[in-house]
């Protein structure tokens, strides 16, 4: 499902916190947001889900304007979300349910998904009874479990620990590649960006303007982005990160500890 933003400004009273978006996001395309806390990122994901609307300009998914939530396009969030009194499968299978699917199939299918992210044994377990990349996998299940075109991400794995973070990415990424939604992440961690996203755009400071729109284009990537080093640095300078201190800093304390 092919997505555009047209001359799309936000603005909450008198907070001016979009300034003239412009983009067009290919279907199948993976397009990651990147920039400071509060500039906005959010804000267009949660346009793009129907769940509040542009200031002026327009907004649409597949040239049908974007005004109302729908199954066509799922928003995961950081936090999982999920119902803490029903179980895993039941919280899966609810997805199906809200399309007026019948409890068996939905949940004969739900215990499919929790078996593709390797959650199966734990069908009847509760949210509070896993641990928090578990109850991340089972998010990632009920997200796609309806088939949605597009796949909107805020965060869904910022507070997770860094090994669990990078094991669900690598979930995450080969359930892109088998299902082919649109997907529309958004992140402050660059290295994700880098190793999911097709196309990365990097943003300013509230009201957001696109400083830079950085193509990586459907490159099979590991978690060893040594190739993207020059890309990564250009993009933390953007956001104000000097790597070149950074860098100087941890040579100086390495050395210090030898």
């Amino acid at each position: 499902m092919e997505l555009q933003f047209r001359e799309v400004t936000k603005s909450f009273g008198d907070l001016n916190v979009i300034e003239q978006f412009d983009s067009t996001i290919s279907t199948g395309e993976i397009v990651a947001l990147v920039g400071p806390s509060g500039c906005g990122k959010s804000t267009l994901l949660h346009m793009l889900a129907g769940l509040q609307q542009p200031s002026t300009g327009t907004l649409t998914a597949e040239g049908q304007s974007v005004a109302t939530p729908s199954p066509e396009r799922t928003l995961v969030f950081q936090e999982h979300a999920l119902y803490p009194w029903m179980t895993l499968i039941d919280n899966v299978a609810l997805a199906l349910e809200f399309q007026n699917k019948p409890r068996q199939s939905s949940l004969t299918e739900a215990r499919k998904w929790l078996a593709r992210v390797k959650l199966d044994g734990f069908e009847d377990y509760y949210p509070h009874q896993v641990s928090g990349g578990m109850r991340q996998r089972c998010a990632l299940a009920r997200a796609f479990i309806a088939r949605p075109q597009v796949l909107l991400l805020d965060e869904p794995f910022g507070a997770l620990d860094a090994l669990t973070r990078m094991t669900l990415q690598s979930v995450l990424k080969d359930l892109i590649a088998e299902e082919r939604p649109t997907v529309v992440l958004v992140t402050h961690d660059v290295d994700e960006a880098l190793y999911l996203a097709d196309r990365v755009l990097i943003f300013s400071h509230r009201p957001a303007v696109v400083l830079k729109e950085i193509t990586l284009g459907h490159i099979p990537k590991t978690h060893d982005l040594t190739a993207f080093a020059d890309i990564r640095r250009d993009v933390l300078n953007l956001l104000g990160i000097d790597t070149e201190t950074t860098t100087t800093q941890a040579s100086t304390a390495e050395g210090e500890t030898s």
